[in-house]
């Protein structure tokens, strides 16, 4: 793709073949200014809302997805699917298989597959997912994020999408291992899924509710729901499309949607700043934050706070005044 990136409205009106396009163009380029200027605008302009699975190998995340594409097609909506596949830590490839189990139509243009390596960040989202996020939000009604929980993504979820639905399968756990995790404070919905084992899957929804109940954030005004769901009969799927929109809707009252996207965009900037120059660039921004909050003219307005409008032309900044500080 050449020549400058198209506006936000032509990404929306010029159809899978554009925005696969686009999304080649941000991974060929990612460190380009004209790239972080264009992923501020289309980052400023969402409209879909951002729904991350996740959950361990094998646990039916796929089917579940495949599932909710049919639900909210169902409705008349427009759903993207990144498909976020682990990479070896050895040879650094990735299968990108999730989208074989897709069964959508290839001539329905209100469905979008994208499937992704996570790269250096085992079950997580790289720079690129993230970038890729950005602009599917922008152009669907729903985007789908799928990736493989081993401990991190499920924290990388939390500050990329609105919604995380954590799958858990029968016979996975009781509520001490559950809790042993370490991640049940972070979903906002559980799906117990392969509801059809019967008396397993309710144990298992048993389990969790009791590891919930251990793990709840006092200050919160949410309770996270569970859910049993079989995608092979469809039981349950509407019941997680409900816990779903509701949980957009609980987002939605005063500015809470709002306010969290640009906490989300100002960690974007920090997790770059982190992969791109570690530790050191880490600190060096949080120390000139410091430093900027108590000599700008305007108090406050620091690489975080610019951050939050602009994530990637920040870390653009950001990146220039590295190299002219220590020779990167």
């Amino acid at each position: 793709m050449s020549g400058s990136f198209p506006s936000v409205e032509e990404v929306r009106a010029g159809g899978k073949r554009l925005l696969a396009r686009v999304l080649s163009r941000i991974e060929a380029n990612a460190a380009d200014a004209e790239t972080a200027a264009f992923l501020d605008r289309i980052s400023s302009s969402p409209k879909a809302h951002v729904l991350g699975l996740t959950g361990p190998p094998g646990v039916g995340k796929s089917s579940l997805t495949d599932a909710l594409i049919k639900a909210f097609r169902g409705q008349g909506k427009t759903v993207a699917v990144l498909a976020v596949d682990p990479s070896s830590a050895l040879t650094g490839g990735a299968l990108l298989g999730d989208r074989t189990r897709l069964k959508t139509d290839p001539a329905d243009n209100d469905i979008f597959v994208r499937s992704m390596a996570a790269r250096d960040r085992l079950g997580g989202l790289s720079d690129h997912a993230v970038a890729a996020i950005a602009v599917l939000r922008a152009v669907f009604d729903h985007v789908i994020v799928e990736t493989v929980g081993i401990g991190q993504s499920e924290g990388d979820l939390k500050q990329a999408v609105d919604t995380v639905v954590l799958c858990i399968q029968p016979g996975s756990g009781d509520s001490l291992q559950f809790m042993k995790a370490g991640i049940m404070e972070l979903p906002d919905v559980v799906a117990v899924t392969k509801a059809d084992m019967g008396v397993l899957a309710r144990r298992a929804a048993s389990d969790v509710r009791g590891a919930l109940s251990l793990s709840r954030d006092a200050g919160s005004t949410w309770s996270v729901p569970v859910c049993e769901v079989s995608s092979e009969t469809g039981a349950g799927v509407q019941d997680l499309v409900a816990h779903v929109n509701a949980h957009l809707a609980h987002l939605l009252e005063g500015d809470a949607l709002t306010a969290k996207r640009r906490q989300q965009h100002a960690a974007w900037f920090e997790d770059m700043v982190r992969t791109g120059f570690g530790a050191m660039g880490r600190d060096v921004a949080r120390q000139t934050a410091a430093e900027e909050g108590a000599s700008a003219s305007l108090p406050g307005e620091t690489w975080h706070r610019r951050a939050e409008d602009a994530p990637f032309a920040s870390f653009a900044s950001f990146s220039k005044a590295m190299r002219q500080r220590f020779g990167f």
